[in-house]
């Protein structure tokens, strides 16, 4: 009996622990995601561990790879600084694709086609600017508004189809995708494609959203213009959730439609307003990928950045702030899985597997807020049991 005892005392200061770390309500949108990603990691160990290689050796050269650690060696004109800004330019896309997914989401819509926005951004801004021969201090933000514009439209002719017609904003946003897809890869193979790359014709640098190879400090650096935007954008969006009304009736309508016409929302607008918004962030991505990370367009294929989106978004918690965390964690393990397979012997595809798991453990995010909830009200009312007797 008494071991019993001792065993439900240890499992009761080992769930007030977890209660502790995890109970806040305030942080739960990042220390829960920041716990689920530390047992993705003790998951992957084991693997990496039964193929007879070192975990620790293998994470670390994962970090080396993204830009977070130095290197032993690096070539001409580069460090661990260029290793780091890549990955920023890496992540951009990213951010601003999570983001659209978040704010589709807050509005209980399912955007699953931030590929095709993107897709449609980046050919519009390539052909309108990016072939234009424009100055940089006027191709630069045409780039940003053209995008802006494609992505809005694109996005709000989905939630008028779901306003309108009724029409699932999935069936109808996979089929954009299709017709984005294979419409555009018309025209680049017949206008503007490469005969080399077998890609559309390069943009000017004018055009382009990263500085590529500019010579600072001694080193060769990719600057991301985007990746600036992205933040101050993540941080106005936050903002615009938590302060302003139209972000209110986004997120009365995502929890309860019918609870929100009642009160008075417009429920069919702001249906199409958190499309148009959604498809606007997913603009940003398209020409942060198309004409910044990248500097051409490859067709027939759509940039699989839009629907990673979905899983970082769920990450982050649909939180802006927890999208640039996530987005940056995911961002580490794709950039540094080449090189912790060439160094560390293991398999590139293990990266993979991580970010399998991590997205796997963060589907579990709102079951584990459960949990917490319901045992903080448990050990509540074992309390008040206890203050009675």
């Amino acid at each position: 009996m008494s071991i019993k005892k001792e065993d439900k005392r240890k499992g009761n200061i080992f769930t007030r622990i977890i209660l502790k770390l995890l109970g806040n309500e305030r942080w739960q949108h990042l220390t829960i995601p920041i716990f689920l990603i530390f047992l993705s990691f003790v998951a992957a160990s084991i693997i990496i561990i039964a193929l007879g290689k070192n975990p620790i050796g293998a994470f670390y050269n994962l970090l080396q790879g993204a830009g977070i650690l130095p290197k032993p060696s690096y070539a001409g004109y580069k460090s661990m600084l260029t290793d780091f800004l890549s990955l920023l330019n890496y992540m951009t896309p990213m951010i601003f694709a999570s983001l659209a997914v978040a704010i589709g989401l807050k509005g209980g819509l399912f955007n699953i086609g931030v590929s095709g926005q993107m897709l449609l951004a980046g050919f519009f801004a390539t052909i309108i600017i990016g072939y234009s021969g424009l100055n940089w201090v006027v191709a630069k933000p045409l780039v940003l508004v053209v995008g802006v514009i494609a992505g809005g439209i694109l996005g709000g002719i989905i939630g008028f189809l779901k306003y309108k017609f009724n029409i699932n904003e999935v069936v109808s946003s996979i089929m954009f995708n299709y017709i984005v897809q294979y419409v555009l890869s018309f025209f680049i193979h017949s206008y503007y494609i490469d005969p080399v790359s077998r890609q559309s014709k390069y943009i000017s640098d004018a055009a382009r959203l990263t500085l590529v190879n500019l010579e600072l400090i001694g080193l060769k650096m990719d600057i991301s213009i985007g990746f600036v935007i992205a933040i101050i954008l993540a941080i106005v969006l936050k903002i615009f959730f938590d302060k302003s009304r139209l972000g209110f009736e986004i997120k009365a309508v995502g929890a309860n439609p019918k609870g929100a016409k009642y009160a008075g929302i417009n429920v069919g607008k702001t249906m199409i307003l958190t499309m148009v918004l959604s498809g606007v962030f997913a603009g940003l991505a398209g020409v942060t990928y198309y004409l910044g990370y990248f500097a051409s367009i490859q067709p027939k294929v759509l940039p699989s950045v839009g629907f990673d989106g979905i899983a970082v978004a769920l990450l982050g918690n649909t939180n802006p702030y927890g999208i640039i965390g996530a987005s940056f964690i995911i961002s580490i393990i794709d950039r540094g899985s080449t090189y912790m397979s060439s160094i560390a012997g293991v398999r590139k595809e293990i990266a993979s597997v991580i970010t399998g798991m991590i997205l796997l453990f963060s589907a579990c995010s709102a079951y584990i807020q459960y949990k917490i909830r319901a045992r903080k009200d448990s050990l509540a009312y074992m309390a008040g049991k206890e203050l009675e007797e």
